[in-house]
């Protein structure tokens, strides 16, 4: 699905969502790929694909990941992170992730990645994530030379099935001036808590490194509170199961009238984003606690609640997405308008990882691309 060649309107105004300025908080640089810089790369370091033609190659993700399980969904990352071992790939797929998020209407990126996933051709951890830095930085010029701007900074990932959680955390800490933002743990949710990396989640503290945890995905409350407790959470990857914390007591033909449980309460009342990612989470079966359908999808009801909802794509390939896509679907299933759409951004750019003027910065930018439109 060639998601940029789609025209998507808001209903009522007309506005082109391509064309207003965005901030995209969880978007995997593994799940970023195009179907075609796979088929190039598997073909330099002989690796077999499942196809060989980048429409089909796209379908076969698509179908892979449409499993309604997290574990089976992950499965399609064994293609996509067996091209990026070397240097040069790693660049490549870096340097297309950044143009293809401008094109997009991304005006900052926050890429997330596993540096240990990459070492099989011979890299250091180091190595790696010098090589996607040059490859964002190489984007970011592509960017600039087109007449745009675009920011990006890595979330350097520790998988949390592995143990090596603290070596990754100081990883990120080594390289936390030469482009690199903050902190994530990623993978199998269930069974692989937080509290694993606590040594990790400790020495971040200690640096004051922003740490996002993905919780309330695969698994629920319990993971979203060591996520809190243990990891010191700035933000929540997915996070939509913390709809399980909240009670609906009782409705009329106006009002839904719920009550928050402790978990979620800290959430909204700490303003601690979530980074919903819709069209993964019915993928994955995130949702179906509440129905497998995106208007069943507790976003709505998070945001009418005033919790710091945020729109994420999770990974474009897999889902075959776009920020501007999610946002129309949401659109289609909610009625949003522009002054939705402007608060999801504003959220995003409050809860980026970036100092207060640069945050500051976004805001201006997304209130005068707004206002524009």
């Amino acid at each position: 699905m060639d998601t940029h060649a789609t025209e998507y309107r808001i209903e009522g105004d007309g506005t082109d969502i391509r064309s207003l300025p965005k901030i995209s908080l969880h978007d995997h640089l593994d799940g970023g790929l195009r179907p075609q810089t796979v088929i190039e790369l598997a073909d330099e370091v002989g690796f077999e694909l499942p196809a060989t033609e980048a429409d089909d190659l796209g379908r076969w993700f698509a179908d892979q990941s449409d499993s309604g399980s997290l574990v089976e969904y992950l499965k399609t990352f064994d293609v996509t992170t067996a091209v990026m071992q070397t240097r040069d790939g790693l660049a490549r797929v870096a340097r297309e992730f950044v143009n293809d998020l401008a094109e997009d209407g991304v005006i900052y990126g926050e890429v997330r990645w596993a540096p240990e996933q990459h070492l099989a051709r011979g890299l250091s951890l180091d190595e790696a994530v010098e090589a996607v830095q040059a490859g964002l930085e190489q984007g970011v010029d592509d960017v600039r030379r087109q007449g745009a701007r675009i920011r990006v900074g890595q979330l350097i990932t520790a998988m949390r099935h592995a143990d090596r959680g603290l070596e990754i955390a100081e990883l990120a800490v080594r390289h936390r001036d030469r482009g690199v933002v903050g902190f994530d743990i990623a993978g199998a949710e269930a069974g692989f808590p937080p509290s694993r990396h606590r040594t990790a989640f400790d020495f971040l503290a200690t640096q004051f490194m922003p740490v996002t945890v993905h919780a309330g995905e695969a698994d629920g409350l319990e993971s979203i509170r060591s996520a809190l407790f243990d990891g010191r959470a700035l933000r929540l990857g997915h996070g939509v199961r913390l709809a399980e914390d909240l009670t609906i007591e009782r409705q009329d033909d106006e009002n839904t009238y719920v009550s928050l449980g402790p978990v979620a309460q800290w959430v909204r009342d700490r303003e601690i984003a979530l980074e919903t990612s819709p069209s993964s989470n019915l993928q994955t079966g995130a949702i179906t606690a509440w129905g497998d359908e995106l208007v069943d999808h507790p976003f709505d009801l998070l945001y009418q609640l005033g919790f710091r909802v945020t729109v994420n794509t999770d990974n474009r390939l897999q889902s075959g997405t776009s920020l501007t896509r999610e946002l129309a679907l949401l659109s289609d299933a909610f009625g949003y308008d522009l002054d939705d759409f402007e608060v999801f951004q504003l959220n995003a750019a409050a809860a980026a990882f970036l100092p207060l003027d640069d945050r500051e910065d976004l805001v201006e930018q997304i209130q005068d691309g707004f206002d524009e439109a």
